[in-house]
């Protein structure tokens, strides 16, 4: 079994938050309800799983469901056994989206609190802005993203207090030693080429056949594209043309979507397409990078909607579609080959799934800096630039952004392959695999105020 983080998150939550259901929203093969089987089975007594989606296409047993109460009756007769009571029974509803009226019941299950339940959806972000009653309250909604590269570096056998020192050597801005250096920089290519994705993973593990793993990326990619056909008739086509536009255009200068090129019509904006694009997001199998030109923290409140990238969720689907099996392209120092569009997708995965909002810089004096992240610590933007070639560190746009008084910004980041940690005028270079160490926070963080003064 491949360990994830999200595992330990899931286990800490059904045993100490016990007032709310958690719904756990993510792309279609990322792991989610493997996951939640195996916690669930390891937690509970009784684990009783639905996949309402299976349901909706066949027997539609939970169709005309309307009260708890049906709910419970129906959950009787699907489940051989006596169920017991919210102590040793968990109720797994997979695929939650596919009936909303069951979403809205959320809120009356937590409140009678009769089973444990949970949830998780391949489409709960598209389902939840469609939802007229959203049980707010009686819900945490939680994001589960592909394997990242510290989990890929667990499955391919490298130990955690390993990473643990390494980790160390990343607070105290250290280089690693040069045979350090080269075995991270190989397995980060590797990661290149197999991505996150479980299956993909685990097909690597089994006899390190890229013939398999890039059978099952395309697998994968295709049921992406026949998810979005089921979307309505309106936008099914629309939504997959944006989808299969986002290799090629990040292959451009700029990377972001040209909106001419969507339908082939000039005029059109971001709001033509917003629905398209929020469909892609929400289902998880794109991330989302707005423009921000005048950066001021926290960035939510500078972002852009009309400037977008999009990448997709796995690197290892992007290199699939790029370079198939040939897979030097990744692992040799091939000149006429530019790695810049992969490394982007690679920290673009690695920030989405450490808890970021995903910006970039785009100004037309000055130039773009290809991430824009809030540092929490120092309340201030960091930028963050990604180099794959060797002339890592000419960088004329982040020069240009951090000698911007207005901006406040004393300190960027730029990732390479290089080994050497240095910096120099404001800049700190670091190895590209760092960035695997960039968290915005921990589920499992506390923030403790401090008692108040008495008055």
């Amino acid at each position: 079994m491949l360990e994830r983080k999200f595992a330990q998150y899931l286990e800490r939550f059904l045993r100490e938050e016990s007032n709310k259901i958690l719904l756990v929203n993510g792309a279609r093969q990322i792991g989610k309800s493997y996951l939640i089987r195996y916690v669930g089975n390891k937690l509970f007594k009784h684990f009783v799983e639905i996949n309402l989606k299976e349901d909706k296409e066949g027997e539609q047993v939970f169709a005309d469901v309307h009260t708890t109460n049906d709910l419970y009756m129906r959950l009787s007769n699907f489940y051989s056994k006596s169920l017991g009571d919210k102590t040793d029974t968990l109720v797994f509803l997979d695929e939650i989206q596919s009936y909303p009226h069951l979403m809205t019941m959320l809120k009356f299950l937590n409140q009678e609190s009769r089973y444990r339940f949970i949830a998780s959806g391949s489409q709960l972000g598209v389902a939840l802005s469609e939802t007229p009653s959203v049980p707010l309250g009686s819900v945490a909604i939680e994001q589960m993203y592909p394997l990242d590269f510290e989990e890929f570096l667990w499955a391919t056998g490298i130990s955690k207090e390993w990473i643990g020192d390494i980790h160390n050597s990343f607070l105290r801005e250290e280089a690693l030693d040069e045979s350090t250096h080269n075995i991270l920089l190989k397995r980060f290519q590797y990661y290149l080429l197999v991505g996150g994705m479980p299956e993909a993973v685990n097909k690597y593990l089994e006899d390190r056949n890229m013939v398999r793993v890039r059978q099952t990326h395309r697998d994968i990619h295709n049921l992406y594209r026949i998810d979005a056909s089921q979307y309505d008739e309106e936008h099914k086509l629309i939504i997959r043309k944006i989808y299969d536009l986002i290799p090629s255009n990040l292959e451009n200068k700029k990377k972001r979507i040209v909106y001419k090129d969507i339908e082939g019509k000039k005029g059109k904006t971001f709001s033509d397409y917003a629905d398209e694009f929020e469909y892609l997001t929400n289902s998880g199998v794109a991330l989302e990078v707005s423009a921000i030109s005048n950066p001021r923290f926290p960035l939510a409140e500078s972002e852009q909607k009309r400037l977008v990238k999009l990448y997709l969720n796995d690197v290892g689907l992007l290199t699939n579609l790029l370079y198939e099996l040939n897979v030097n392209a990744v692992l040799q120092d091939i000149k006429s080959i530019n790695l810049g569009t992969v490394y982007e997708s690679v920290v673009a995965q690695e920030l989405a799934a450490h808890g970021f909002r995903l910006h970039y810089y785009d100004n037309k004096q000055k130039g773009e800096v290809d991430f824009l992240i809030d540092d929490y610590e120092q309340l201030k933007v960091l930028p963050l630039e990604i180099k794959s070639g060797k002339d890592y560190t000419g960088h004329s746009a982040l020069t240009k952004f951090i000698e911007t008084p207005d901006y406040g910004i004393d300190r960027a980041i730029v990732f390479s392959n290089e080994r050497k940690v240095f910096e120099k005028k404001g800049v700190t270079y670091l190895p590209i695999y760092y960035c695997m160490f960039f968290h915005k926070g921990h589920r499992d963080s506390s923030v403790i105020l401090p008692e108040l003064e008495a008055v």
